[in-house]
């Protein structure tokens, strides 16, 4: 942990502020959709058999001094990320060369590149790919060096349900909305002004995403046209609901467009592709309606992530079954591929000369190449035995985290603890895990609402920015393809503030908090 380059932070409360200031806070959230379904540890499920029950999103009381030249370049950089991802996405080949080496000791990862295989042989029949990305950052500050100037180095990139976009539009409104009303103490007038809180319209960023994949599908391609719609493809115990209905919400009052949710396992159930029509529409039968069919444009996926999403074969038969439809996926099984930790490793490995195959533009790569922070792989490589070696080592060791080919909170290891597990997987399936060197945030302090206690102390935040790109694949040349860009912008940021003391920042995960950003100069 870095020393701390912000001010005192948070302000004291009197005990009657503290009271304002959180009710205040408590009745916004639950009015304005900043909630999420109460986890069992908080409300037993016996008590809410139905699931009707809100609570307030772990949400954090104050919002976070973050370095106003750092907010500044992740968003900046943004568009060059989607550009990278979307290149990377359509180099089957390049991609197929990283995959191959996790196929034999990956299930999941082994599994996906078979649905794209599948398809490939079949035939692709959708040439369009929507990307609702979020690259994730945080703040680093070199501790040996007392006078480094803090700097964004990234944590992850996220391809497939980057999430969270909903609730971090409303959290930035939230601490707008309680400096309106005075809810600060006077001792930060001076430091929490509306100047000093971004705004940050994630929901229409995003959706206006969503809706551009809608229309450049075009007309019906059913042999007897169908009313179009938007698939959210969804967990069917999703804690994080409010988060997505907002996104849903917005595209039906705003664009007109119908959006249905459909849970992973009814996939099979209640969609179909008609099997004469060599167009492959894909048609959604809603359970309340079967005799009204819907043709399905996008399909958005805020599940299938995770290898839980999939506990049986039917599962898999239903991502292949989405992939071979003529929907626009968001994402592609390419873009979910592209954004496995192994393509960020691979990226990220000192001296890599990869970054400039997709990124040709010097300065763009090297902008890009800033933030990432030292990556290995381990395997049998020249740097996959100079990672082993790191993790040999107890006082090495101790500046790096391991972490396997999944997204979601909860599945890293970090610092003393790596050794000890390396032990238990046997040498030829740790080319499973990258090994990352830790970044060292600034100290920070702040309080936390979460399930209806406040916990006050160290926090660290994780900045992410959304990103909106749509593209479309070209001619195959050389194992690529041209990438034409229809759509690419920056689309608003999270912020997630987790205990200094915990390792993991997922929201849903129950690791971490939304936040918004309270912009400084340091």
């Amino acid at each position: 942990m870095a020393a701390s380059i912000f001010p005192d932070y948070p302000p004291q409360t009197t005990p009657e502020q503290a009271d304002y200031l959180i009710s205040n806070l408590k009745d916004w959230s639950i009015a304005h959709g900043l909630a999420v379904r109460p986890s069992p540890a908080f409300v037993a499920e016996e008590l809410d058999p139905s699931g009707v029950l809100a609570t307030t999103a772990p949400v954090t009381l104050f919002p976070s001094p973050f370095p106003a030249a750092c907010f500044e370049e992740a968003r900046g950089i943004q568009k060059s990320y989607n550009e990278l991802y979307a290149a990377i996405s359509q180099d089957e080949e390049w991609l197929r060369e990283c995959v191959e080496e996790l196929i034999d000791v990956d299930d999941f990862i082994a599994k996906l590149w078979d649905i794209h295989s599948s398809v490939r042989n079949e035939g692709y029949v959708q040439n369009l790919s929507l990307g609702l990305f979020r690259s994730d950052y945080m703040i680093h500050v070199d501790p040996s060096n007392p006078s480094s100037r803090p700097e964004i180095k990234q944590v992850e990139f996220n391809t497939i349900a980057s999430s969270f976009g909903g609730l971090s539009s409303q959290v930035s409104l939230l601490h707008n909305y309680l400096l309106s009303i005075s809810a600060y103490p006077a001792s930060t007038s001076s430091l929490i002004t509306p100047n000093s809180l971004p705004s940050n319209p994630t929901i229409q960023s995003l959706t206006s995403g969503l809706a551009a994949a809608h229309i450049a599908y075009g007309p019906s391609k059913s042999d007897q046209p169908l009313p179009l719609c938007i698939l959210f493809i969804v967990q069917s115990s999703e804690r994080n609901v409010f988060d997505q209905r907002h996104l849903e919400y917005h595209l039906q009052n705003r664009h007109s467009i119908p959006v249905f949710r459909l849970s992973f396992s009814e996939i099979t159930q209640h969609t179909q592709i008609p099997p004469s029509n060599p167009r492959r529409p894909l048609h959604y039968l809603p359970a309340h309606s079967p005799t009204t069919p819907y043709e399905v444009t996008v399909i958005y996926f805020r599940a299938g992530y995770s290898p839980t999403d999939y506990p049986t074969p039917t599962s898999w038969t239903a991502r292949l079954h989405l992939e071979r439809s003529a929907a626009i996926k968001c994402p592609s099984i390419l873009t979910h591929l592209a954004g496995s930790k192994k393509i960020q490793q691979v990226l990220a490995t000192p001296s890599s000369p990869h970054l400039s195959r997709f990124l040709p533009d010097p300065s763009t790569a090297t902008r890009v190449r800033k933030t990432f922070a030292a990556i290995y792989p381990l395997d049998d490589s020249r740097a996959g035995e100079h990672a082993k070696a790191l993790t040999a080592h107890p006082e090495t060791v101790k500046g790096y985290v391991l972490k396997p080919q999944r997204e979601g909170g909860g599945n890293n290891i970090y610092r003393a603890a790596i050794s000890s597990f390396l032990a238990f997987v046997p040498e030829p399936e740790w080319k499973r895990y990258i090994l990352m060197e830790l970044i060292e945030p600034p100290a920070l302090n702040n309080s936390i609402l979460r399930n209806g206690k406040i916990e006050t102390g160290g926090v660290i935040g994780e900045l992410g920015v959304y990103g909106v790109c749509l593209w479309r694949n070209g001619k195959a040349g050389d194992g690529r393809k041209e990438v034409e860009i229809l759509q690419n912008h920056e689309a608003g940021y999270l912020l997630r503030t987790k205990g200094r003391e915990s390792e993991e920042g997922g929201v849903a995960a129950g690791f971490g908090a939304v936040d918004s950003c309270l912009l400084v100069d340091v």
